[in-house]
């Protein structure tokens, strides 16, 4: 028997449970972070007309070019293993997301969930209602399942994502942060010079320089220049 299927049927069974019923009508900056503001509901298990209602918030920080060394690295915070594996089919799968990395994590601190006794379709109407009210852009409504819930959320990101890649894409082109700087994309030179100079002002931020090295696998080929800038800074 093969003890890799009861997983795979878990999240894909998420995935395939899943549907968006109200989408944000905001897409992803380009350029900087964005909010998505999220109403999950789901059935109860074995219990009728008990419906739990999730609402919380994703961040999304702005959309950064991948490189190819650094593909492989895990993109999740805040979630669970079910939804690191459904995330990891997309990034196999998903052109959008094998060209653009998307980080995203959960606001726990901004998480609430409470049951509400009623069909799931008189629950759906109203939460629907309330969120169109509220005139507010980020906003999103998910039908999805008890268990687990978070792949639900991934779902909803990666509609969002084929939303949004296109523009976002288009915009990073325009920067011509696609080209290649010596076999690394321009963009990423870019951002690693920016973080350089920021820990040159504020050596409080080497530690997160040293850490986007790492992250973009490019450690090695800046370490002359980073270790002379940490030994400069406690002269």
């Amino acid at each position: 028997m093969d003890m890799k299927k009861p997983d795979q049927f878990d999240f894909w069974y998420a995935v395939n449970h899943t549907e968006v019923v109200l989408m944000p009508s905001c897409q992803l900056e380009t350029f900087g972070s964005t909010i998505l503001h999220y109403h999950l509901l789901s059935e109860l298990m074995d219990q009728i007309d008990q419906v739990r209602v999730r609402e919380g918030r994703m961040l999304a920080t702005k959309p950064e070019i991948i490189t190819p060394a650094a593909y492989s690295q895990v993109l999740l915070e805040g979630f669970g293993e079910q939804a690191g594996r459904y995330a990891e089919w997309l990034r196999e799968h998903e052109t959008e997301i094998r060209i653009l990395q998307y980080g995203y994590r959960l606001k726990q601190e901004s998480f609430s969930e409470h049951v509400i006794s009623d069909k799931m379709k008189a629950v759906v109407d109203r939460v629907k209602k309330s969120v169109k009210e509220r005139a507010d852009p980020s906003g999103a409504v998910v039908i999805g399942v008890d268990e687990p819930w978070d792949v639900c959320l991934i779902k909803l990101f990666r509609e969002v994502i084929v939303r949004s890649a296109h523009r976002n894409i288009m915009e990073l082109a325009s920067r011509k942060m696609f080209e290649d700087a010596g076999g690394v994309p321009r963009g990423v030179r870019d951002e690693i010079e920016e973080t350089f100079q920021a820990a040159v002002q504020d050596p409080a931020r080497i530690p997160a320089l040293a850490k986007k090295l790492e992250h973009y696998q490019l450690f090695a080929e800046y370490q002359d220049r980073f270790f002379s800038l940490v030994k400069t800074k406690k002269t």
